[in-house]
């Protein structure tokens, strides 16, 4: 008795919406389209209502007689649109967690994406010098650094070495000034020797004589 109670107040609030969408819309279905056994749950109570007969109570109320079956055949299908749509729910409720789970995957490529192409940036933008990772900046400082110490000893070799030259140069040449005077002191000692040898020579020529 609830159960019918429950279904006659269902098609009262149904046939009110009925009333509504029919006044909203004047393409109504034709009585002979409508099925209980075919057609959307909204065409089936429509269905319903054409086949119903109104009566009056004893107080003045309005109802709708439906035949037991039709109630019966109408739960069943009512029954089987919501198992139906439960099902559909339930398959989108898989899929928005599936869908959920393929995000946070792909979130999660991403980001290991995003470090990769960070630490891939970091490397370009470093170069390994005696086995540590230097950025552009001080790798380039430090190489001109290198170069302009490496452009300076250079520079103060060639001034050392042009500073030797001089010098070797200069000994070279006091050198061959004392071998010039020393032959010349030579040749005069030389002839020096020579000298007093004849003078000797001559003395002793004289004494024989």
């Amino acid at each position: 008795m609830r159960f019918l109670t429950k279904v006659a107040v269902l098609l009262i609030v149904t046939f009110s919406f009925q009333n509504i969408y029919a006044q909203t819309n004047t393409a109504q279905p034709q009585e002979e389209q409508l099925s209980l056994n075919s057609g959307t749950i909204d065409s089936q109570f429509e269905y319903i209502f054409k086949k119903s007969g109104n009566f009056k109570g004893v107080n003045g109320q309005k109802y709708e007689a439906v035949k037991y079956t039709s109630l019966l055949a109408l739960k069943a299908h009512v029954l089987d649109s919501l198992k139906t749509t439960y099902a559909k729910l339930n398959t989108s409720e898989e899929t928005v967690e599936n869908q959920k789970q393929e995000i946070e995957s792909l979130k999660s490529q991403l980001q290991n994406t995003q470090t990769t192409l960070g630490e891939t940036e970091a490397e370009k933008n470093s170069m390994a010098l005696f086995g540590m990772q230097l950025g552009k900046t001080n790798y380039n400082v430090l190489m001109w650094s290198i170069v302009a110490a490496l452009f300076a000893l250079l520079i103060f070799f060639i001034l050392k070495f042009k500073g030797s030259n001089s010098l070797t140069r200069a000994a070279k040449l006091k050198l061959e000034e004392v071998e010039a005077e020393f032959e010349e002191h030579r040749r005069i000692a030389l002839e020096r020797e020579q000298k007093v040898r004849r003078q000797l020579q001559d003395e002793i020529n004289k004494n024989k004589a």
